[in-house]
């Protein structure tokens, strides 16, 4: 087991080679070790060099609202009228901070998400 920090592309293409060399490995073995620190690295890399940022939220209001299987007048319960509902989801009106605590509470869209500028 020869494991190095990973600095730059190359150093990362290289881990990405043996991790899919080792993807199989067992758990307790000297190949399940590497295996394991391997993949820290490589996902300490990706978090600093290639960041996910967080979603827009009335995409993500519309996502989970997908996910769920809610339609705009199920959502009109949670924050009131309809066509309130349809102002936010076209951007035309902002979230208030109460909407924001209902929709984290009802959707599960943690509130760092809500509170972002659209």
């Amino acid at each position: 087991m020869n494991i190095s920090p990973i600095r730059n592309e190359k150093d990362y293409q290289k881990a990405l080679e043996r991790l899919e060399l080792i993807f199989d490995a067992k758990k307790d073995s000297k190949e399940g070790d590497e295996l394991e620190i391997l993949s820290m690295l490589i996902d300490k890399y990706e978090n600093e060099v290639y960041p996910i940022g967080m979603p827009d939220p009335i995409e993500a209001i519309k996502f989970r609202m997908e996910q769920m299987g809610m339609k705009q007048k199920d959502l009109a319960e949670v924050m009131g009228f309809k066509s309130r509902v349809s102002e936010i989801l076209n951007k035309k009106r902002k979230l208030t901070l109460e909407m924001i605590r209902k929709l984290s509470l009802t959707l599960h869209i943690p509130t760092e998400v809500l509170i972002q500028d659209y």
